[in-house]
C-alpha cells in the first residue's frame, strides 16, 4: 500500500501538486539538513529525557514499525518514541506518545522557537492561524486525526514541545551533550547525559494545543483550499489512490511557482520564456497568473512607471527587468544598465580605505552556554578585505571559531573592532545580515558581565543602524549596503530577479573585459593578497565566470571513514552545514581542520566578491 504520510499531507496543504510523483522535491534531504543545522535532532533527544523510559521504534519499514508499535501499545501504560500508526492509507509517526489507561498524549517535538510569555502564539488577532505555524499545526492535526480514528474509545490530547526563548540554559555546553553519530549510513544522536541535572533547567516547553487541533479537525473555521479538514484529508487520500490525478477546479484560485506550469499546461516552447515568478519583488504575480498573464511580455508597462531622479525605484527596476529580459529571450543584444551620474554622487560620500566584511552565522535550538536562550544568534566567522586610495587590495583580516560548544560572539566582535578601528574608512556589507547580527550581539552584551561590554556596545552602535521606539538610530560610521547600491544603480538581464552576490558576481565578470582579464591571471600577478589561497590560484578559468565554482572541494582522501564529509562548500547553506558538523559530530581534529580550511576559503571569496563588484563600478565610472 502507498501511504499518505504526514509530511506529504503537509506538502499538499502548501500546494496539491506536491502530492504527485511529478513534483520531484528534495523535501526529505532538505528536512535532514535543516534539522542538523538548527539542532532539531538534538532537541528531539533532549525532549525524550523529559519523558524517560520510552521504547524507540527504530525500524523504517512501514509494516515492521506498525507491528512493533502494536505490540508495545498493548501495555496498559507506555511511552513510545517514533510510534507508527495507520488508518486506511494514512500513516503517521509520533515523536513521543504517552499512553496511560485509555488516554493518549501525542507530543510533537519541533526545534522551533516561541515565547511562552506571549498571550497568543498560534493565532492572529482575527483568529486565523499564523502562516508560520500552519505546517506544524496541520502536521499535528493529521496525527491526531489518524489516532482518533484508530482508537475511537481513547481520550487523545495533542501537544507541542517547543524551544522557549523566554528561558535560559542553566548549564554550559548543553548542545555538546547530544552528538550526531553516523553508523551504517544512519544518522543518530549519542546522548552524553548521566542524569537530568546534566541538562539543567528545561528550555523546551510542553504546549497543549488540543483545543486548537480539535477546532482545526472538526470545525469549519480553519479552511484549506476552502475545504474543512475532514474534506481535505479525503480529497488528498483520493489523489494518492488515483495515481497523480489532479482536478485543478477542486482547488479554487490556488496557484504557485510549483504548480502553474502543470496547472495551465504550459508548452515546452514557453518553458524558458521569462515569466512573472522571476520578476523581482513583484507582488501581483498571483493576480497576473489568474488573469492568464504568465509572461513578462504580457504585462502592462504602465504598472511600473513610478519614477525617481536619484535611483531606480522598485517599479523602475521591474520595468528594466521586463524590457531587458524580453529582449534577451528574443536573442537581441542587450547591454547592462548603470546609472553613472547618481552612482558617482553616492561614491563621493565614501571614505578610503574601504572595508568589505562578511559574516558566517547560525542559530541553534540548544544553547551553547549558560545564561543564553534557544536560537540566539551565533557569529562564528568573518572575512575582511580592504581597498586603499590607490587601489591596493588586501585580504586584511579574518576570524573563525570552530571550537565545539564555545560561544564565540564576544570574541568575534572584539576581533572585528580591532581590525576596523585603525581608521575611519567606509565599511561595506552585502544586504542587511551583518547589521542584524551586530545588533543581536549588542543585546547579548547588554545582558552580559563582560568587562569591556560598554566599549564593544559603543563600537557596534557606531557602525550599525537600529530602530528604538519607532525611531531610526544611525551610527556615525554606519555600514553601507552594497546590495542596496546594486539595486539602485545597476541591472543586467542575467540577474533575472536576483540581487544576490552569488548572481551579481558572475554577471559583472561575464560582462566586463577588465574584470575578466584581471582575474584570469594568478593571484601573484594581480598583486592581490590572500590568506587562504596560494599565489598560483586563478579565479576565472575556461570561461567559467563564477569564482564560487573554482573553490577547491574539501579533500578527505587522507581521512579514514570521515563522518563530516561534504562534497563542496561554495554557498551559505553548505557553510552552515560545515559548522553544524564541526559542532555536533565527534570528528577528529584533522577532519575538523579540513572543514575549517574550506570555511576560510569560502568566506574570503565572499568579501573578494564584494571587492570585484566595486571594481566593476569604479572602472565603468572612469
Amino acid at each position: 500500500m502507498s501511504f499518505l504520510t504526514k509530511s506529504k499531507f503537509v506538502d499538499g496543504t502548501e500546494c496539491p501538486f506536491k502530492l504527485t510523483s511529478y513534483y520531484q522535491a528534495e523535501a526529505e534531504e532538505n528536512s535532514f539538513l535543516s534539522s542538523l543545522a538548527d539542532g532539531g535532532f538534538q532537541a528531539e533527544e533532549l525532549c525524550r529525557l523529559y519523558y524517560p523510559g520510552g521504547v524507540l521504534i527504530e525500524e523504517l519499514d512501514y509494516k515492521i514499525s506498525l507491528e512493533k508499535t502494536k505490540t508495545e501499545f498493548k501495555k496498559r501504560d507506555t511511552i513510545i518514541y517514533e510510534a507508527a500508526f495507520n488508518f486506511k492509507n494514512l500513516f503517521v509517526r509520533t515523536d513521543i506518545l504517552v499512553k496511560h489507561k485509555n488516554e493518549i498524549k501525542i507530543i510533537e517535538v519541533k526545534a522551533k522557537s516561541f515565547n511562552s510569555e506571549e498571550d497568543e502564539v498560534f493565532l492572529s488577532k482575527k483568529g486565523k492561524i499564523r502562516s508560520n505555524w500552519k505546517p506544524y499545526l496541520y502536521d499535528l492535526a493529521f496525527q491526531t486525526y489518524v489516532l482518533k480514528n484508530k482508537f475511537p474509545d481513547f481520550k487523545i490530547s495533542a501537544c507541542f514541545m517547543l524551544a522557549d526563548k523566554s528561558k535560559k540554559a542553566s548549564v554550559d555546553g548543553l548542545n555538546q551533550l547530544f552528538q550526531i553519530s553516523n553508523i551504517n549510513n544512519r544518522t543518530g544522536v549519542k546522548v552524553n547525559v548521566k542524569s537530568l541535572e546534566d541538562i539543567g533547567d528545561p528550555i523546551m516547553e510542553e504546549v497543549d494545543v488540543t483545543s486548537l487541533i480539535n477546532e482545526i479537525i472538526y470545525k469549519d473555521i480553519h479552511l484549506i483550499y476552502d475545504y474543512n479538514f475532514l474534506e481535505i484529508v479525503e480529497k488528498f487520500s483520493k489523489i494518492f489512490e488515483s495515481n497523480n490525478h489532479l482536478d485543478w477546479d477542486d482547488f479554487g484560485d490556488h496557484v504557485c511557482e510549483s504548480c502553474w506550469k502543470s496547472q495551465y499546461s504550459i508548452s515546452e516552447t514557453d518553458e524558458d520564456r521569462p515569466n512573472v515568478f522571476e520578476l523581482w519583488n513583484y507582488r501581483s504575480k498571483h493576480k497576473s497568473i489568474l488573469s492568464h498573464r504568465f509572461f513578462l511580455d504580457q504585462l502592462d508597462r504602465n504598472e511600473f512607471l513610478k519614477k525617481s531622479e536619484n535611483y531606480l525605484t522598485v517599479q523602475n527596476r521591474q520595468l528594466l527587468q521586463i524590457e531587458k529580459r524580453v529582449q534577451q529571450s528574443n536573442n537581441k543584444s542587450v547591454d547592462f544598465y548603470l546609472d553613472k551620474e547618481n552612482l558617482r554622487k553616492e561614491i563621493k560620500n565614501w571614505n578610503f580605505p574601504f572595508h568589505f566584511i562578511d559574516f558566517e552565522t547560525c542559530t541553534s535550538a540548544l544553547p551553547f552556554t549558560k545564561g543564553t536562550s534557544p536560537y540566539e544568534q551565533i557569529a562564528f566567522q568573518f572575512s575582511h578585505h580592504a581597498i586603499d586610495s590607490v587601489g591596493k587590495i588586501e585580504h586584511k583580516s579574518e576570524y573563525i571559531n570552530v571550537n565545539p560548544g564555545e560561544f564565540p560572539n564576544f570574541l568575534f566582535v572584539r576581533a572585528l573592532k580591532k581590525v576596523l578601528s585603525f581608521d575611519n574608512g567606509s565599511i561595506f556589507m552585502y544586504a542587511k545580515h551583518e547589521n542584524s547580527i551586530l545588533n543581536a550581539i549588542r543585546t547579548q552584551l547588554k545582558e552580559s558581565d563582560e568587562k569591556d561590554k560598554q566599549e564593544l556596545i559603543q563600537f557596534i552602535e557606531s557602525i550599525t543602524t537600529r530602530t528604538e521606539e519607532n525611531n531610526l538610530i544611525e551610527g556615525e560610521r554606519k555600514m553601507i549596503d552594497l546590495c542596496d547600491i546594486v539595486k539602485k544603480y545597476f541591472y543586467h538581464p542575467d540577474l533575472k530577479g536576483s540581487n544576490s552576490i552569488k548572481a551579481v558576481l558572475p554577471t559583472v565578470i561575464k560582462i566586463s573585459d577588465y574584470i575578466k582579464q584581471k582575474y584570469s591571471k594568478p593571484i601573484s600577478q594581480i598583486k592581490l593578497s590572500s590568506k587562504n589561497f596560494n599565489e598560483a590560484h586563478i579565479w576565472i578559468k575556461n570561461e567559467i565566470y563564477d569564482p564560487y565554482e573554482s573553490l577547491p572541494k574539501p579533500d578527505f582522501s587522507n581521512i579514514k571513514n570521515p563522518i563530516g564529509m561534504i562534497e563542496k562548500l561554495n554557498n551559505g547553506g553548505e557553510a552552515l552545514m560545515a559548522y553544524a558538523k564541526i559542532q555536533y559530530f565527534n570528528m577528529s581534529n584533522d577532519e575538523r581542520d579540513i572543514l575549517k580550511d574550506s570555511l576560510l576559503k569560502y568566506c574570503e571569496l565572499d568579501t573578494l566578491a564584494m571587492v570585484i563588484v566595486y571594481e566593476f563600478f569604479s572602472h565603468n565610472l572612469k
